[in-house]
């Protein structure tokens, strides 16, 4: 049950951070459309016609969109971890896999290993 716990509180933790990596993105391309507005000899960021929201408003309102959906995957995944240690009774801390070295061949790796053995 642990291994289905870690790997779904994993999931939403994985989830949450993506979300708010282009969250982040997002901003930023809201942030420099929105100062290319500032400069009057520019037309291609200049509104569009009556009815219509310019290419920096859209960006400002789909980072706004974005906003949302990390804030509340956020709040999943906390919920998720909070879940996971009442639950197991343990922290959740995130799988880090061992690095192999690629080069190491399977008697290199004995090696290493035997002369560990000996302290």
């Amino acid at each position: 049950m642990q291994i289905h716990l870690q790997r779904i509180v994993g999931a939403y933790v994985g989830s949450a951070h993506g979300a708010g990596q282009f969250y982040s993105r997002a901003v930023t391309e809201a942030r420099d459309a929105t100062a290319k507005l500032a400069n009057d000899s520019r037309d291609e960021d200049l509104d569009g016609p009556v009815g219509f929201d310019s290419a920096a408003q859209r960006k400002r309102e789909f980072a706004a969109d974005m906003a949302l959906q990390a804030h509340a995957l956020r709040m999943a995944a906390e919920g998720a971890v909070t879940a996971y240690e009442q639950i197991v009774g343990e922290t959740w801390k995130p799988f880090e896999r061992q690095i192999e070295h690629a080069g190491e061949t399977v008697g290199r790796k004995a090696a290493k290993l035997q002369m560990e053995s000996f302290g």
